[in-house]
């Protein structure tokens, strides 16, 4: 999340308290960076991007965003950047959850070209989604390369008749959320 991500989002959404607030400003901002005590300290140094960078990390953490829609769809996998420094193989584990429980997942292989295209990774199986119903949709990937990753996401997206909202995961402890992150769009059919 960038600095203005967080100014017109979460810093407004009274999620935060006043002292959290000003440490995360100051944690963006300030040469002498806070310590942000109500973060697990794994997040501290952040798989987030610089701000201005294109780069993703992993170190095993998991992305994840919540989804909805407003009509029964059928959800077949996730489409997930690749490398940003050229050709690189990654190892991916996704996951589809309601309510906590796995109702598909794969753990597999693909390959990236260096491009800032998306790579689509497939589930073993597809999954009925019914409408207006959150879902999870996880990845969690290793690879020694950063990935490129998504700055302009969106908590509404109209596709074809079918709309998806969007909303974040507590399951996400790799920084992916509705602004942005690892998973750019669900594949699905209707």
């Amino acid at each position: 999340m960038t600095l203005e991500e967080f100014a017109n989002g979460a810093a407004q959404a009274d999620i935060l308290t006043l002292e959290e607030t000003h440490a995360i400003f100051l944690w963006y901002r300030a040469t002498n960076k806070p310590r942000l005590d109500f973060l697990p300290p794994d997040q501290e140094e952040g798989p987030l991007p610089a701000e201005g960078s294109n780069q993703w990390q992993y170190r095993g953490r998991c992305d994840s965003i919540q989804f909805a829609v407003d009509r029964r769809v059928f959800i077949v996998g996730l489409s997930l950047y690749g490398s940003s420094s050229g050709k690189a193989e990654y190892s991916v584990k996704i996951e589809l959850k309601r309510l906590g429980m796995v109702l598909a997942q794969n753990l597999t292989k693909f390959m990236s070209d260096g491009s800032s295209n998306t790579f689509p990774v497939w589930f073993e199986h597809l999954v009925q989604v019914e409408q207006d119903i959150f879902y999870t949709a996880s990845a969690v990937l290793d690879g020694s390369n950063l990935s490129y990753f998504e700055q302009e996401g969106m908590m509404e997206v109209q596709c074809g008749k079918v709309a998806f909202q969007f909303q974040c995961s507590s399951d996400s402890t790799n920084g992916t959320g509705v602004q942005g992150g690892q998973i750019p769009e669900l594949i699905f059919c209707a």
